[in-house]
């Protein structure tokens, strides 16, 4: 489905031709009625002869077009009267106007017939507190969600409503062009949130929470959104309760499913198929918030709309492309959910694969949900399974720094002692198909790094026979232009282009066309979940991952997993606070590459 602009938020429209304003009113300037043969099908241009008239600045034609025996067609242009143009050119825009009356009134009618009702499974933790009930309120807050709605928290906590919205209103904030109301805002949306206590196995307690929600419904059409902010290892129970006891009757009723989803492809595969016992596929709305960050998102814009890059986006010009994800903080009390799955589970097998395979998919058919997935599939199968000698882990040791001594992993309480598992992960990946063969693709993820960030870097081939190579002394790296798409902090993107430095000598300086979003737009970038869980209530899958697309993304990782579990492979360790492992730079030269974070770009 294509993303176009509305009002405030976003609509979806299937790409068909549609009559508009703009259309009509050239149809008024202009009738023109063509006709030919059925066997040829062909038109030939209309060739019309225009005399100025004396009394008006603007000519109006009407054009008629004869049938020829051999199919061709002639035109003869005839003067319309001005007077004749205005009176048609007022009943089409009052008939454009009536129309959109008519859409407008029935859409009226739908909002005022249906109802969403949003339920967060797990409300009391982390999650639900710090990203979903903001991201809902942002929603609200720009005019985004339906007339009638209603927001249940729902766990085994006991808590009131009211207990629930002193929570919940702790963590809202406004858009910055809009505070001027905020503090109404605020109370009337936390009046539409409501709490129900009850344990995720329990139909009794989900048949309570539906008993409810059909109270706030108040007859309307029911169309349900159950976001599951829950241990994965409760999914299912919560998914059969909810389904059994608490679906829509008469409406839609979807679930969305956080990260992770399994640990390797057999446990994906059965949690996958325990789900489907009670949800069909477009029902399961898999979750990866990094799908929704607008950067990301932008790349597909950035790609198909600009044409100086998409005959660059092939091997012959590109010479490897870097995913980095940096943290600049440790696990920090965390570890016993992160010791279960590490980093290559946690932000490499799902995060920077699911941008590897937008920033690699060939063009989709469409901008429908399943024309995209399906192409990113095809790059996901089109990959090597990443091995063990292409790939570097690391974990990060205790350091002090500036009189300040930092923990290492294991000096965490929540950490087993000699735990093994990686806070860091380096890999060569390949795709083996025509565009990308031989081209390296290496992904970078690490926690306790030298500083916070995500960025996708394109680095091009050197110029053959470069006349300005001396210009650069022996560091050929310096002439190689790169794109640099800055997911977080700071949105950016930017491209290195080397120029000459002003002056009479031939002093050449590496420069960057740059797209700063806070100083090029005014208006703040949504939250990630705020566009994921309006796509979801919309029904809209592009951002979401498909079960045969996670399959094979497991399938890359699976095997490497296990070998690095069953030898027991001991981490390289480095200081809190590095640039990480050195072997991740001698993973990087094997390939004749160098990791483009690791210099100061002139922007920062």
């Amino acid at each position: 489905m294509a993303t176009f602009c509305s009002t405030n938020c976003r609509s979806y429209h299937s790409l068909q031709p549609v009559s508009s304003p703009s259309s009509k009113l050239g149809h008024v300037l202009q009738h023109v009625t063509l006709s030919s043969s059925s066997a040829s099908k062909r038109f030939l241009a209309a060739k019309v002869s225009l005399k100025s008239q004396p009394d008006s600045n603007q000519v109006a034609v009407h054009t008629h077009q004869h049938e020829q025996s051999d199919g061709a067609a002639t035109v003869a242009a005839v003067p319309v009267d001005n007077d004749t143009t205005q009176k048609r050119l007022k009943a089409e825009l009052l008939s454009v106007t009536s129309e959109e009356e008519s859409r407008a009134e029935a859409s009226s009618d739908k909002d005022e017939n249906e109802s969403v009702s949003i339920t967060v499974v797990g409300a009391s933790g982390d999650l639900a507190k710090k990203k979903i009930f903001p991201a809902l309120f942002a929603l609200y807050y720009e005019d985004c969600l339906p007339k009638h709605f209603t927001i249940f928290g729902y766990a085994r906590s006991k808590m009131t409503d009211a207990e629930l919205r002193n929570m919940v209103s702790k963590t809202l904030t406004c858009r910055i062009d809009k505070r001027e109301n905020c503090g109404e805002k605020m109370e009337e949306f936390l009046k539409r949130c409501f709490y129900h206590s009850g344990q995720y196995d329990s139909q009794e307690n989900f048949a309570a929470l539906d008993k409810k929600l059909k109270e706030h419904e108040n007859g309307r059409t029911s169309n349900r959104l159950f976001y599951l902010s829950i241990p994965p290892n409760i999914f299912i129970d919560a998914v059969k309760c909810a389904s059994s006891s608490a679906s829509s009757g008469n409406g839609w009723t979807r679930v969305i499913v956080e990260k992770p989803f399994g640990r390797d492809s057999e446990s994906s595969a059965a949690l996958t198929k325990s789900l489907k016992q009670y949800l069909h596929e477009d029902q399961i709305f898999r979750i990866d918030h990094y799908l929704g960050k607008e950067l990301v998102e932008n790349l597909s814009v950035l790609r198909f709309s600009n044409l100086i890059f998409e005959p660059l986006w092939t091997r012959q010009y590109i010479r490897n492309v870097q995913l980095i994800f940096s943290e600049d903080f440790g696990t920090e009390g965390r570890g016993g959910y992160f010791d279960n799955y590490g980093i290559i589970r946690d932000i490499m097998q799902n995060h920077l694969l699911q941008i590897l395979a937008l920033f690699a998919m060939e063009t989709p058919v469409s901008l429908d949900a399943e024309d995209i997935r399906n192409e990113k599939v095809k790059v996901l199968r089109s990959m090597r399974p990443l091995e063990l000698g292409n790939m570097v882990i690391g974990q990060y040791k205790s350091h002090t720094k500036g009189g300040v001594t930092y923990p290492g992993y294991t000096d965490d309480k929540t950490v087993p002692k000699g735990s093994l598992t990686p806070t860091f992960a380096a890999a060569a990946l390949f795709i083996d198909n025509a565009r990308w063969d031989g081209v390296p693709f290496l992904m970078k993820a690490g926690k306790a790094l030298h500083k916070k960030g995500a960025e996708i870097r394109v680095q091009f081939r050197h110029v053959p026979g470069n006349l300005y190579n001396r210009n650069f002394g022996t560091d050929l790296d310096r002439a190689t232009n790169e794109l640099v798409i800055r997911v977080q902090p700071d949105e950016a993107i930017y491209l290195k282009i080397n120029n000459k430095v002003p002056g009479l000598g031939m002093k050449l300086d590496r420069s960057h066309l740059n797209l700063h979003y806070a100083a090029r737009y005014s208006k703040e970038i949504p939250d990630a979940y705020e566009r994921l869980l309006l796509d979801a209530i919309e029904g809209e899958r592009r951002l979401f991952i498909r079960s045969d697309e996670l399959d094979a993304a497991w399938s890359l990782f699976t095997p490497v997993l296990k070998e690095l579990e069953e030898k027991r492979v001991v981490p390289e360790y480095y200081p809190y606070g590095s640039r990480g492992p050195v072997g991740a730079h001698y993973l990087a030269a094997r390939y004749n590459v160098r990791w483009g974070d690791l210099g100061i770009d002139l922007d920062q």
